[in-house]
């Protein structure tokens, strides 16, 4: 009889054992070595143990029983030391054995990421009946603490079991969304808002810096600066291949033990099965790949012909009870068809991926009924041309027709106190006992509660609101709305963004119904923009949803090269600063343009050259002028008093100091500013976004002006004795016009649209423009950085690199 010897006593080793001694049970004399003191049992369905729905003998695959009744010597608890191939034995801590076969199935580690700390007590993976054991010991103290570092799925199950046992849980995860190998943004975005409900902490694009403790674990700290208190750390940022053993035994290696067809390594009497091993360039972390490879193992080893294949997986599952399926390819791409259902009340997502008439990816959550209908579809390469209209419905609804989305679905879904209009304090609730009593038109919703009554751009949605309530008896003045991927106008959007607090892409794409899965070109800078605006400590922005002058932080040529234009505050320089300019011209090839901002501008700037040029604008203590950006471009100033007669005020100073204060403010559109030390107005400052002129009495402040297509004087805004009080009501008007300004309106359209009056009324509330301020001084803590800067600096590539190695690992 032959004898094998087997390195792993896990699923995929269990699996095949079963196949070999139903088809011949004399085959083989088995020896089989684990490392954990047990034999086989089901890690899928620790989870359970953890959360206390199981016992781990409900989990159990093969006890003792099972091994003796099918005479397998078991050496459980015993670590295999090496493999000698040309003597065929495998050394284990307690002696030797004979082999004539080996099979490899020594599974995988958990990835710990190599942070300061990681080797603390209580830093535990999420593997094994130890980690659990250690998990629920960590719970057992009331009010005891958990970080998980991982929101894939094996992360998730560990933080819903802590959680069900009382710990206060955090997860980490260092990807945009959770499980962003089997979600998109959208269904993440869903799966983190019930974990939230269920009391879990998540934060994502979260970096691990460092684990603190004192000869325990006691505190996580992130990159950014927060502090964790944690009684226990999971990690569960990944797996990798346990191959250790085959690489000392000198078998040919990938990223794990290289296999042929028939699960045969380099060495013919050696063979591996499992997590452990590569094929064609894959490696596997999934069960149902794993119980393929199991039984093509058993049927070689009984000469059976049969061989192994990646074929096409659908992940289907359940974390803490929420349905999520996804299959196939879900990524973006050229020639490739997004169908996208949304129902934000019952919190379904449903996104089907289509190629060449064909359904190639599929992104489920909430509503996973049909997932097998749809994964059959994928598998079998299904032409979906003829049900193309109905494909998102389900086989149900193939041959029929498809109800169509109501458009004012997330319109009826606000609650009665959401508030509608900002500037009255009229609530949905106001509206709707209006209506009921009578009021049918936009003029009485006006004339009864006033909403849409001053700025007006709450308008449409107060026409939603009795669009709702009337049905047919109220028709809505088509209005544009902001692309094809939504029937909501900017206005509509930006009130919904408040009253829903949503604070994220994917949550405006699922709860205001979007038509795609991502929004597109047109929408994305948008809504990023009005996310930034209103949920500044809350949102990050996101660089990709920028147009490519403000990702390149320079401005794009007709040739392809950019420019680059360093802020000079006021208008004023140095001969140091200039020397810089100078000498980065000259390194740099670049022409050099005065211009009319009062700045030097360096053209012809080649693209991957742009950091370098940064990096020595920089050191000259230079920043980015922000010439490309929706935001402060130019503070131009004439020199006031400091050397000219006829000047009333300081002019220059004031100027440095207002460009000091309001440079990196992300605005709807670009902001000019200009400050005139006397009504000769030598800074033009009557033709700017915002202007002063300097008497002498003090300061008129004027807004709404411009000097491109459109030639506009500003109007009168306020007159000021100080400049304190011009810095204040700048600043309050900046930042009324970031919070209801249209992206990509001028200043000098958006008054146009509100009103001066409503301006002037909004800002002579000292409260009021006290509180501008405020919000916008917040802004300005988190986006007053300088773009040149972030990219030079190393700190930032450190804590990449951290997390390559993190993404790297998982599998």
């Amino acid at each position: 009889m032959q004898k094998m010897v087997i390195i792993g006593a896990g699923m995929a080793s269990g699996r095949m054992l079963e196949h070999i001694h139903e088809a011949d049970p004399a085959a083989f004399d088995v020896t089989i070595f684990n490392a954990e003191p047990r034999g086989n049992y089901n890690r899928i369905m620790l989870s359970p143990v953890l959360a206390g729905d199981r016992s781990f003998e409900e989990i159990v695959t093969h006890d003792d029983d099972w091994y003796a009744a099918n005479n397998i010597t078991t050496r459980f608890g015993e670590r295999v030391t090496a493999v000698d191939r040309v003597r065929k034995v495998v050394i284990g801590e307690k002696g030797e054995v004979p082999y004539d076969t080996l099979i490899l199935a020594t599974g995988s580690l958990p990835f710990i990421i190599p942070v300061p700390g990681h080797d603390l007590p209580g830093v535990v993976g999420y593997r094994d009946l130890e980690d659990t054991d250690a998990m629920i010991d960590a719970s057992a103290n009331q009010g005891s603490s958990a970080v998980v570092i991982g929101g894939g799925l094996l992360g998730l199950e560990a933080a819903a079991g802590l959680r069900m046992r009382g710990m206060e849980v955090t997860v980490l995860h260092i990807a945009g969304h959770l499980m962003d190998r089997q979600l998109d943004e959208t269904a993440g975005y869903l799966l983190k808002l019930d974990l939230e409900k269920r009391g879990i902490r998540v934060l994502t694009e979260a970096n691990t810096k460092e684990i603190i403790g004192n000869g325990k674990v006691e505190q996580v700290l992130l990159d950014d600066g927060t502090e964790l208190a944690a009684d226990i750390v999971v990690m569960a940022a990944g797996i990798r291949p346990a191959v250790q053993i085959g690489h000392d035994a000198g078998l040919e290696m990938g990223r794990a033990i290289k296999v042929n067809a028939q699960m045969q390594t380099s060495d013919p009497d050696i063979y591996a099965v499992g997590e452990c091993v590569e094929f064609n360039e894959n490696v596997f972390g999934l069960v149902a790949p794993l119980y393929d490879q199991a039984k093509v193992l058993a049927n070689t080893l009984l000469g059976k012909e049969d061989v192994f294949t990646v074929r096409e997986l659908s992940t289907k599952l359940k974390v803490t009870g929420c349905d999520l399926f996804s299959a196939g390819d879900f990524a973006e791409g050229e020639g490739r068809e997004d169908i996208v259902f949304r129902d934000p009340k019952r919190r379904v997502y449903k996104r089907l991926i289509v190629e060449n008439d064909r359904l190639i990816g599929a992104v489920m959550y909430g509503d996973t009924a049909d997932s097998n209908w749809f994964f059959g579809l994928i598998k079998d390469g299904t032409n979906i041309e003829e049900m193309r209209e109905t494909l998102i419905f389900g086989p149900s609804f193939q041959g029929g027709e498809a109800a169509a989305a109501d458009p004012l679905a997330a319109v009826a879904a606000l609650p009665l106190e959401a508030e509608i209009c900002g500037c009255n304090g009229v609530c949905k609730g106001d509206i709707i006992n209006a209506i009921e009593g009578g009021v049918s038109t936009l003029d009485d919703v006006r004339m009864k509660t006033k909403a849409s009554a001053s700025c007006g751009s709450c308008t449409g949605l107060v026409e939603q609101v009795l669009a709702v309530s009337l049905g047919d008896g109220f028709q809505i003045k088509a209005e544009k709305p902001i692309c094809k991927c939504t029937d909501l106008t900017h206005e509509d959007v930006r009130r919904l963004i408040k009253a829903q607090a949503l604070k994220s892409q994917p949550a405006v794409w699922q709860e205001l119904a979007w038509k795609t899965p991502n929004g597109c070109h047109v929408c994305r800078p948008a809504i990023n923009f009005y996310l930034l605006a209103d949920w500044p400590l809350d949102y990050q922005d996101d660089l990709q949803s920028r147009f490519v002058n403000e990702r390149n932080h320079a401005n794009i040529q007709k040739d392809g090269t950019y420019s680059v234009m360093p802020r000079m505050w006021g208008g004023m320089t140095t001969p140091d600063e200039l020397i810089a300019v100078a000498n980065a011209a000259k390194k740099f090839d670049a022409a050099v343009k005065v211009t009319g901002g009062q700045r030097i501008d360096l053209l012809g700037i080649k693209k991957e050259d742009l950091p370098a040029i940064w990096s020595d604008l920089n050191d000259a203590g230079m920043v980015s002028g922000h010439a490309y950006t929706k935001g402060l471009r130019t503070v131009k100033t004439c020199v006031g008093t400091d050397w000219c007669r006829f000047g009333t005020q300081d002019s220059t100073g004031l100027g440095i100091k207002l460009e000091k204060k309001l440079w990196g403010s992300w605005t709807p559109h670009k902001v000019k500013l200009g400050v005139s030390g006397c009504p000769r107005n030598c800074a033009e400052a009557t033709c700017k976004d915002i202007g002063i002129i300097c008497v002498d009495s003090g300061y008129q402040i004027s807004v709404a002006g411009a000097a491109g297509m459109d030639v506009k004087m500003t109007e009168s805004l306020v007159d000021v004795a100080t400049e304190a009080e011009v810095e204040e009501w700048v600043s309050a008007f900046m930042q009324l016009y970031r919070e209801n300004a249209k992206y990509l309106d001028r200043a000098y359209k958006w008054v146009a649209k509100v009103g001066l009056d409503w301006v002037k009324k909004e800002l002579s509330d000292p409260e009021t423009r006290k509180a501008l301020v405020e919000r916008f001084d917040i802004s300005q803590s988190i986006y007053q950085t300088d773009p040149w800067a972030d990219h030079v600096d190393n700190r930032a590539d450190q804590y990449q690199h951290l997390a390559d190695l993190t993404k790297e690992a998982v599998t």
